[in-house]
């Protein structure tokens, strides 16, 4: 059963905090909260933090009693609001500063199929699109070129 934990308006900015939700990302819980021990962030006691509560979650919402079977299927940090402060600079100019937040949510689950992964096609498809248009581009921009040192183009 997928059971999630979020803790919102977290006082560490979203970019800093996916840093750590990475390393942790499908990984048994167990393990996740090893690493999250010995990274040396302060996002990663918060992560910690919201992980226990969402182990309790499924403890006591669904009964799961093998917690060594629960896995992190999505770990995300959404950026919350900025808290806006201005500090006064030289010259009477201001300096804006920007304490970001965020909004830390973990799910783990004890299903087998727990992590989700894009079907292989989808994965060729994106590799081969942005090669056709790029190639096309130089060829066209090589014609263009060629024409221009004949005389036959603009410039």
């Amino acid at each position: 059963m997928r059971t999630q934990a979020t803790a919102k308006f977290i006082r560490v900015s979203s970019r800093k905090a996916g840093l750590v939700l990475e390393q942790i990302r499908g990984k048994p819980v167990g393990e996740a909260l090893a690493i999250l021990e010995y990274t040396p962030r302060a996002a990663a006691r918060l992560i910690a933090k919201v992980l226990r509560s969402a182990v309790a979650n499924a403890e006591h919402n669904h009964q799961v009693r093998n917690l060594d079977a629960l896995r992190v299927v999505e770990a995300v940090a959404d950026g919350g609001p900025s808290l806006k402060r201005v500090q006064p600079r030289a010259m009477g100019r201001a300096f804006f500063i920007r304490h970001r937040t965020s909004h830390l949510t973990v799910a783990v689950s004890d299903e087998v199929n727990g992590v989700r992964k894009p079907p292989p096609a989808r994965r060729a498809a994106r590799a081969e699109a942005p090669a056709a248009p790029a190639a096309q581009a130089a060829a066209t921009r090589g014609k263009a070129r060629g024409d221009r040192a004949k005389g036959k183009g603009k410039g």
